[in-house]
């Protein structure tokens, strides 16, 4: 099979199968779906050696995560190879397994520079055209990366530098969203577990929920603040300490879904019921969300569509010059998965919380 056979099936010319193949933006999507299918059938291989030669390209991208067994790497990497596939680009992964290494501690970057460095030249031995690297905690890396002499783009993760491009979701927006809904099932004394102090995730989602308290003129109270460490067990303690309040919260946010069975934990202990004694709103929707009892209500993270947006924004960059609809930071919507932790709760005159 060559590709005088696969523009023959497919019914177009020569041309239009090469530029399909080097991912060309000059064909049409209709097209390029034909042909893609013929070459499926067919499966037709072209020579790597002869195309990269050609068009100076190996239409391979590398993919450096710092941790496959972090939970929202899998669905990240599966948005990058579900859109490669469809897009004639193969990915080459290289695992660091920080979190295995270091846990949570992922300030001290000096433990695990030497860890990236390594993985950068690895993949450009193989003559990657760019790279994604997929950070297993979100935050800051900015100059963790040398300058590279292929594109790169981040997610999960960001890099401040003028040139550099990262693909996120809102956290701040997203942590809006859920108090907000607890608002609208009648709550108004809402406590919180956070993560980490020294988390961007924690700062941004504490902003969320003073927004919204503000926005719904709600007053903070600081006793319904509690600091975790994304762990079950803190929110587990913390749960305790806020459930046995004098005044307790009618519901709480935990920061993820971890602390947020660690609370369900706690009212069990304590013999409340949820949602009926305390409402509860996790964050992450992790796979063991949907097995706590109750089910629970969480906030979802686009993290497949991450995984496609920044291997998007990175082959536009391979092939040409950057789309004026790439963002250099570019932060997706997250979605409410509605369970069963939230009960809707009646507000009268007489009381307000």
């Amino acid at each position: 099979m060559n590709i005088k056979e696969i523009s023959k099936l497919a019914q177009v010319s020569t041309a239009t199968v090469s530029n399909v193949l080097n991912n060309s933006p000059k064909v049409a999507q209709a097209t390029r779906e034909r042909v893609l299918r013929v070459i499926r059938e067919t499966q037709y291989r072209p020579s790597t050696i002869a195309k990269s030669l050609k068009v100076k390209r190996t239409n391979l991208i590398g993919v450096i995560s710092e941790d496959i067994t972090v939970f929202n790497t899998p669905e990240i990497i599966n948005g990058i190879d579900e859109y490669t596939e469809n897009h004639g680009f193969h990915i080459i992964l290289n695992n660091l397994r920080l979190y295995q290494r270091l846990g949570n501690h992922y300030a001290d970057t000096a433990k695990y520079r030497n860890f990236i460095a390594e993985a950068v030249q690895i993949l450009l031995s193989r003559q990657v055209d760019g790279i994604i690297y997929i950070g297993a905690h979100s935050r800051d890396i900015s100059g963790i990366i040398e300058h590279l002499p292929v594109p790169i783009v981040y997610t999960y993760c960001y890099s401040a530098g003028a040139e550099d491009y990262a693909v996120n979701y809102d956290d701040e927006a997203a942590a809006y969203d859920a108090i907000q809904y607890l608002i609208d099932a009648g709550h108004r004394k809402i406590g919180v577990i956070s993560g980490l102090y020294d988390s961007l995730q924690s700062q941004a989602r504490f902003k969320g929920y003073q927004r919204a308290l503000l926005d719904y003129k709600l007053l903070f109270n600081p006793a319904y603040l509690k600091a975790g460490d994304w762990e079950r067990e803190s929110g587990h303690a913390l749960g305790k300490e806020l459930l046995t309040l004098p005044d307790p919260p009618t519901a709480i946010f935990a920061m993820n879904d971890l602390m947020a069975g660690g609370v369900i934990d706690a009212a069990n202990e304590l013999g409340i019921a949820v949602p009926e004694g305390v409402s509860l709103i996790g964050f992450d929707n992790r796979e063991c969300s949907k097995f706590f009892a109750p089910p629970l209500t969480t906030m979802a993270l686009p993290l497949n569509e991450m995984g496609k947006q920044a291997v998007q924004i990175l082959m536009n960059r391979i092939v040409g010059p950057q789309s004026a609809t790439d963002a250099h930071d570019d932060r997706l919507k997250c979605t409410l998965v509605e369970r069963q932790s939230v009960a809707k709760r009646v507000v009268s005159a007489a009381m307000p919380g």
